[in-house]
């Protein structure tokens, strides 16, 4: 077990307890309930940012080396306090991710801390000198119930060049082959963006190859105005969706979307249809669940404690260094904002399932700089 690195923790966030989860907290919008009595408003999944660092040459000194100057980022104490909250407000899914959580020397006690507690965990990787055949073997014991890796292509020409590290598709296929000898699931997460547009039939076969447990579908959202070439079109998102929506049919996997909300809009008009006419549209999505959006189910943490209501919409709720989570999920404005769908415009408002879908908020602000303009990837006309 790698020795733990516990940088001066501040002093707020060492003293306050994890708060108490009750049913005095605000219930708004669209947020998921318990049926423990005390419990209301919580998010369905926590992603946190363990560290920005990242070095695909890393060596394990060195990676020790790395975590000791970023000083900014949460300590042991404030990484296992966050923990805490996490589980005292019962989220099924605490998602760790980077830069490289295997820079950071306390990983391993991070994910045996949270399993100890009843928090599910996964673990987005690289595949950087760092991860090897033992790493994968001590995740698996340490309690890591799903490992995650990026393949942004079926082949090595298109994946190595997102990266631009030669040799980094072939690494990730070899660690994918030490999470099936320790039996650690896997899940795939890719960005589908004009470079790979092409590229879904060969990924679903090579996915369904590799054996994987969950794919999750990211739709791009341009991180600049001078990047949204890469941006799909309205139409061509639907293009993805029916191929997405005919693997769901035969494929072994979960398939799941990331910024692409306008999926369960689709999924709701292919059921409408197979229903040969015993229900509509209408019918459909006025009995769907209310949907997952940034800010509705999902919370986004970066390694200094910034809230985000997700990794693609850079507006900050609160900082968990100073606010209990659970007060910042409930209360913030943005994300209270957020949770009420009247105030989406142009079709979004319009459409009858802005409860089910909403759009993606983060594309309608990198794109228009609104946080509820209508979804500009979005084909639907209410």
């Amino acid at each position: 077990m790698p020795t733990l690195s516990n940088p001066p923790v501040r002093t707020l966030r060492e003293t306050r307890s994890a708060p108490e989860w009750t049913s005095s907290q605000a219930a708004a919008g669209s947020g998921q309930f318990l049926n423990t009595p005390g419990f209301q408003l919580r998010p369905l999944q926590v992603t946190w940012e363990m560290t920005q660092a990242c070095d695909w040459k890393s060596t394990p000194a060195r990676a020790g080396a790395r975590s000791l100057r970023d000083r900014h980022q949460f300590s042991t104490a404030e990484a296992f306090h966050l923990v805490e909250e996490v589980a005292a407000m019962h989220v099924p899914l605490l998602a760790l991710t980077g830069g490289d959580p295997l820079l950071r020397p306390d990983v391993f006690p991070v994910i045996e801390f949270a399993s100890g507690r009843s928090v599910r965990t996964s673990l987005t990787l690289l595949p950087t000198p760092l991860l090897d055949a033992a790493a994968i073997a001590e995740l698996k014991a340490s309690g890591l119930m799903r490992v995650a890796f990026w393949l942004h292509g079926s082949t090595a020409a298109l994946d190595d060049a997102h990266w631009a590290v030669p040799g980094s598709h072939r690494r990730t296929l070899a660690v994918i082959g030490s999470c099936h000898e320790v039996q650690l699931p896997v899940q795939i997460n890719t960005i589908i963006a004009r470079r790979n547009f092409h590229d879904v039939d060969p990924m679903i076969e090579l996915l369904t190859r590799l054996d994987v447990v969950l794919w999750n579908v990211f739709f791009f959202v341009p991180p600049s105005r001078e990047q949204a070439g890469e941006l799909l079109t309205a139409d061509e998102h639907e293009q993805i969706f029916a191929k997405l929506y005919a693997a769901s049919k035969v494929v072994h996997f979960e398939i799941k979307t990331t910024e692409g909300q306008h999926y369960q809009r689709y999924l709701l008009q292919q059921r409408a249809r197979e229903s040969r006419g015993r229900m509509t549209e209408a019918d459909v999505i006025t009995c769907a669940p209310k949907g997952v959006n940034d800010g509705k189910a999902l919370v986004f943490i970066n390694h200094t404690g910034e809230v985000y209501p997700s990794r693609f919409l850079p507006l900050s709720a609160g900082n968990v260094t100073t606010q209990p989570l659970a007060e910042v999920y409930c209360d913030s404005p943005l994300f209270v904002s957020l949770r009420d769908s009247s105030r989406l415009k142009g079709k979004c408002g319009r459409c009858p399932a802005r409860n089910v879908c909403g759009g993606s908020r983060a594309r309608a602000y990198a794109m228009t700089g609104d946080l509820f303009a209508a979804d500009p990837c979005c084909a639907y006309e209410p």
